[in-house]
């Protein structure tokens, strides 16, 4: 489900003078400028992205694409989407400093920006999502409760939807059935831009997690491509409001089960 270019890069430079509208311009339902607006568009039917709240952004290899900060995401347009290269932002000194290939007159830059680079340049993903999904928020609050050093790490093991969770990064299959599924645990700041470092060490001390909640804000979950990110984003809202469920019933998160193996061959 890699998104296609219909158009190659263009230099680098300050959107004020050069609005490259050609790159967000496709009848291709697949062109990362038309799917962001519509993942987004079903993403507020799941109670994602209220508000103008939550996000996307997809890197077609140079190209990344990315939705704008103050609309409200069941009416975002393809020509409300940010573009900017990711080999220049890489060569920039100043991470707070982007220059955008293409840059929308009425809307700003979404503070997610960081974030999601950290995702395309760390896990060589294609796909980042970041949702508000209450769920994920009332599982770090439960995590809360567990008093410090127990609420950095949300875990849980013997659940059929951790199978739709893969291995690691550059590494073959998915997490079966008895696998544990963590996920990494960052406190909030009062600037979404200043989580980037603290989601960046999360990435390191969890190398093979696709996902990073954010205490009382929501998650940011990422993929190979959009079709993995994607559903990981789905497998994993539901494992928190399941999680929230179980807690509710005083159910373990943890539990041993013993594997069941066929009789018959």
């Amino acid at each position: 489900m890699a998104p296609p270019s219909d158009a190659p890069a263009q230099p680098a430079g300050d959107a004020s003078d050069n609005t490259n509208d050609h790159l967000v311009q496709s009848d291709n339902p697949e062109h990362p400028a038309n799917l962001i607006p519509s993942l987004c568009a079903k993403f507020w039917t799941l109670g994602w992205v209220t508000g103008t709240g939550g996000g996307a952004s997809i890197r077609d290899d140079d190209l990344v694409y990315i939705a704008p900060s103050g609309v409200q995401k069941e009416l975002m347009k393809p020509a409300d989407i940010y573009v900017l290269s990711l080999a220049a932002q890489a060569k920039s000194l100043d991470r707070r400093s982007r220059m955008y290939l293409r840059s929308p007159a009425r809307y700003k830059p979404s503070q997610c920006t960081p974030l999601f680079l950290a995702a395309f340049t760390k896990r060589n993903a294609s796909c980042c999502i970041h949702t508000h999904s209450h769920w994920a928020v009332l599982v770090t609050l439960i995590l809360e409760t567990q008093g410090p050093g127990n609420d950095r790490e949300f875990r849980i093991n013997n659940i059929e939807q951790i199978k739709g969770f893969g291995r690691g990064f550059d590494r073959p299959g998915n997490l079966g059935y008895h696998d544990t599924l963590r996920i990494p645990v960052i406190e909030n700041t009062a600037h979404e831009e200043d989580l980037t470092e603290f989601l960046e060490e999360a990435m390191e001390r969890y190398p093979d997690a696709y996902a990073v909640l954010v205490r009382r804000h929501g998650v940011y979950v990422w993929g190979e491509t959009v079709h993995k990110a994607k559903t990981q984003c789905e497998s994993l809202d539901y494992l928190f409001q399941l999680a929230v469920e179980m807690k509710r019933l005083d159910l373990p998160w943890i539990t041993k089960i013993e594997p069941v193996k066929p009789t018959r061959a």
